[in-house]
C-alpha cells in the first residue's frame, strides 16, 4: 500500500521533471484548474494526493500528446 510520503515522492518527482523538460507547461500549473483544490482549507488524504498526482500525469500526457517534439 502506497503512503502519503510515497504519493508525495511521485508528485514532487513528476513536477520537477515537467519543471526541467517542459518549462512552458510549468509555469501554467498554477494556474490550471484541475490543479486547485475546490475547497479552503483541504484534507491532504491519500486519496486527494493520488487523485492530484493523477492530474498531473494526465496533464502531461495532454500536453505532449498536443506539442510533439518532433
Amino acid at each position: 500500500m502506497k503512503t502519503l510520503q510515497d504519493i508525495e515522492n511521485q508528485i514532487i518527482t513528476l513536477t520537477t521533471s515537467i519543471e526541467v523538460n517542459y518549462p512552458e507547461l510549468y509555469a501554467t500549473l498554477d494556474e490550471n484548474p484541475m490543479t486547485i483544490p475546490t475547497e479552503i482549507h483541504p484534507d491532504m488524504t491519500i486519496s486527494v494526493m493520488e487523485e492530484y498526482l493523477g492530474s498531473l500525469k494526465q496533464i502531461l500526457k495532454q500536453y505532449i500528446k498536443t506539442h510533439n517534439k518532433y
